[in-house]
């Protein structure tokens, strides 16, 4: 027998018409969940938003800075030269010291100096910011293992 759309023949009602249950209809309903307890706002900055942070990031970012141009500035700077000024480079600084090989042999020294200020700059505005978010990290963690 075909299908009739007539209207004696009326369509069954889709598969989501029906009134759907979290459980079956004659089981009891689940207990009501109680209302979670308020909770207090610490009277102090979470760590993950604490100012040092930003502080350590940026002390930590011009030791980067200052350390990497110290050592890249002169090789750089090396090579300009030796692209462009051959002829000063050529140049003898005493005798059979030619100032390209000067400025190529002192690049190890430049390079001592560039982990020399990576180092001071670590000393002076890394390693103190450092140890202070540290110290706090400590309290917060003692506070928390109080509550």
């Amino acid at each position: 027998m075909a299908y009739d759309p007539s209207p004696s023949h009326p369509l069954p009602p889709p598969h989501d018409s029906s009134p759907s249950y979290l459980t079956y209809p004659w089981a009891p309903a689940p207990p009501p969940t109680p209302d979670p307890e308020p909770t207090r706002r610490p009277r102090y900055a979470a760590l993950g938003h604490h100012s040092d942070l930003r502080v350590l990031r940026t002390a930590y970012r011009w030791q980067r800075r200052v350390a990497t141009l110290t050592a890249l500035g002169y090789f750089t700077l090396f090579l300009v030269l030796s692209a462009s000024a051959s002829s000063f480079m050529a140049k003898d600084v005493t005798d059979g010291l030619p100032v390209g090989l000067l400025l190529g042999l002192l690049q190890v020294p430049v390079t001592g100096l560039a982990i020399a200020l990576y180092e001071y700059t670590a000393r002076r505005g890394v390693d103190p910011v450092a140890e202070r978010i540290r110290k706090q990290a400590e309290l917060d963690a003692k506070r928390e293992a109080a509550r």
